[in-house]
């Protein structure tokens, strides 16, 4: 049966089966945000296959050995007192999203890419979450290092939890500028999130963060690593 349907599937022309799979691909995440928004916290349990869902129907089956990663954002974001900032946008940004309005406060994301930034906005805006401030601005040279351009001016003194899965590592300092252009914003306790740890470049980053903030930092995650960095309970200067 399996020779058969790839035999019939193959003479099915591809743009067909490309708007039959983005049709079943919309069709299942549409179900699965469902769920999620409805209880975020079964994201959790062992054996839920929502973020699978998700993952699949956002179209970007790379991600699949980021659950982990996933789940650890899910987690703090649900336990963090919140406001929330993320380096970056992507389904993260509209599940945490969806949290943070469950929770009545605010997740900011920080963006670089008007296209990539107008999937997020639309899939928020499909969803009526409005807990998140999506800000998009090209990147900006500080110096030594390249970096977002937050509106530093209106945002909160004492995100609780960060996201940094940006900008990419191609840029200049990678990752590092978080540090140095946020730090005033970081409150006590502060929980840290930094992706792809299984990259030397941001072994060292985290390594300079924890120095810089007096940060406790542990590597976690066995299928992509990632490090977690948590803030002591005042303020370094």
């Amino acid at each position: 049966m399996n020779g058969l349907s790839s035999t019939v599937a193959s003479c099915i022309p591809w743009r067909v089966r490309h708007r039959f799979r983005t049709a079943h691909r919309r069709l299942v995440f549409g179900r699965a945000m469902g769920r999620f928004m409805a209880a975020p916290e079964r994201a959790l349990d062992r054996g839920n296959t929502v973020l699978d869902d998700l993952v699949y129907g956002w179209g970007n089956e790379s991600w699949s050995a980021m659950q982990e990663y996933l789940q650890v954002c899910i987690r703090q974001a649900l336990e963090s007192k919140g406001p929330f900032l993320e380096c970056g946008s992507g389904l993260s940004t509209v599940l945490i999203g969806a949290i943070a309005k469950r929770r009545g406060i605010h997740h900011w994301a920080l963006e670089h890419t008007p296209a990539w930034a107008e999937r997020v906005g639309t899939t928020l805006r499909r969803y009526g979450i409005d807990s998140v401030k999506l800000c998009v601005q090209p990147l900006r040279e500080y110096g030594d290092f390249t970096w977002y351009d937050p509106p530093l001016a209106s945002m909160p003194d004492d995100f609780s939890l960060v996201i940094c899965d940006g900008p990419p590592a191609s840029t200049p300092g990678g990752r590092f500028g978080l540090v140095p252009v946020m730090r005033d914003k970081l409150a006590p306790r502060c929980v840290i999130l930094l992706d792809d740890a299984g990259r030397e470049q941001e072994r060292l980053i985290a390594e300079r963060w924890a120095a810089d903030l007096g940060a406790t930092s542990d590597r976690l995650g066995s299928a992509k690593p990632y490090i977690t960095l948590t803030l002591g309970d005042a303020p370094t200067t």
